[in-house]
């Protein structure tokens, strides 16, 4: 049975996890130590790895035979807990079971001891989507639970979590990952997968998925189905609905050229090419922000990670144009994309932000 990406390699040991090395580092040291609290709290963008993160913590502090803290995946236990029906790890998703009903209910099944583990482990996803009275519930249990019972919530805004259940909990950050890390692990995949692709296909890839190992691994695996498993950046461009950095490069050196009618010229092509608006302006107000690594930092390379080609170009743009007028160009297309999720003609307003751009540098000449 064909499974995604993503569901595939789902980490299966703390040594799996990506890019969260402060957060496994941490939980392996209590584990081996047996030191474990009652109540975690994950916290951090969606595909960051708490999900997965919990699920390894669970099985490991009941494992029979730990490797290096991580669970052996070969004793009575870890094959108990990997049923999908084990009553020992509970995963609840918030989101659908938010009211106060649900959380009495736990409450009254944390006083049963756990069928074949050390430990009953409750992992409660989305839980800032609690209601108050389910929250007031909830911490009546984390004040005095049992000691056979350990929480682990898991959620992306921890801002809407009570005071008071945060200070119950011990707290773990989950990081965006770099780009270079991304791109390492997908590499790693596609050898795996055998999927062939080049550093250009990789770069747009990892960089659509904003620090997400899960959304990368969910864009991959479009690609992956669009292209058959010869993947070429024009492909990958098709899928994604970007512009090469060519076009935006010349797009930025046309505005500061004060040529609106080639600028505009070349936003008509990619709309022409079937590019959605919406995304050719964040690729523009990529590509300007890109300009100003190039000009302003020595790592620029490092923190860009393109391609010797690439960098080049944007080295050779960035040394020409003015960095006021990078920094204008940034505010204004930053507007623009905030703007761009109620316009009702995305095109004008970007044509505008182009006039913008060569009027206010005008303006300040």
């Amino acid at each position: 049975m064909y499974q995604a990406l993503y569901r595939k390699y789902r980490p299966q040991s703390f040594d799996d996890i990506v890019g969260q090395k402060h957060i496994t580092t941490t939980l392996v040291h209590q584990i081996q130590s047996g030191n474990i609290s009652h109540a975690y709290l994950f916290t951090g963008s969606r595909g960051t790895g708490k999900t997965s993160t919990a699920k390894i913590f669970a099985k490991a502090i009941n494992c029979q035979n730990p490797q290096n803290g991580s669970p052996c995946g070969e004793c009575e236990v870890c094959r108990a807990l990997s049923d999908p029906n084990n009553m020992d790890i509970v995963e609840i998703d918030a989101a659908s079971n938010n009211r106060v009903d649900e959380v009495r209910d736990i409450r009254e099944k944390v006083k049963f001891m756990p069928v074949s583990a050390k430990y009953k482990v409750y992992i409660i996803d989305e839980v800032h989507m609690l209601t108050e009275s389910a929250f007031n519930a909830l911490l009546k249990t984390l004040e005095e639970p049992p000691k056979h019972i350990v929480f682990i919530l898991a959620t992306t805004e921890v801002q809407k979590l009570p005071a008071t259940i945060i200070s119950r909990c011990m707290r773990f950050d989950f990081h965006l990952l770099d780009d270079s890390v991304l791109k390492t692990h997908l590499k790693r995949i596609f050898e795996q997968e055998k999927i062939s692709c080049d550093e250009d296909s990789y770069s747009l890839i990892v960089k659509s998925a904003q620090g997400s190992v899960r959304d990368m691994l969910s864009i991959a695996e479009g690609i992956v189905s669009y292209t058959g498993g010869n993947i070429t950046k024009d492909q990958v461009m098709d899928v994604l609905g970007t512009t090469d950095h060519d076009t935006n490069l010349e797009i930025v050196g046309s505005l500061y050229q004060k040529d609106v009618g080639r600028a505009i010229s070349l936003l008509d092509g990619a709309k022409k090419s079937g590019k959605n608006m919406n995304i050719v302006a964040k690729d523009i107000s990529q590509c300007v922000r890109d300009l100003i690594v190039a000009k302003t930092c020595q790592d620029a390379k490092d923190i860009l990670g393109f391609t010797n080609d690439v960098f080049d170009k944007y080295i050779s743009l960035a040394k020409d144009i003015d960095i006021n007028a990078l920094m204008k160009y940034m505010k204004i297309f930053s507007s623009v994309i905030t703007e761009l999720k109620f316009a009702l003609s995305p095109t004008v307003l970007i044509e505008t932000a182009m006039i913008d751009c060569i009027l206010d540098d005008e303006k300040k000449n």
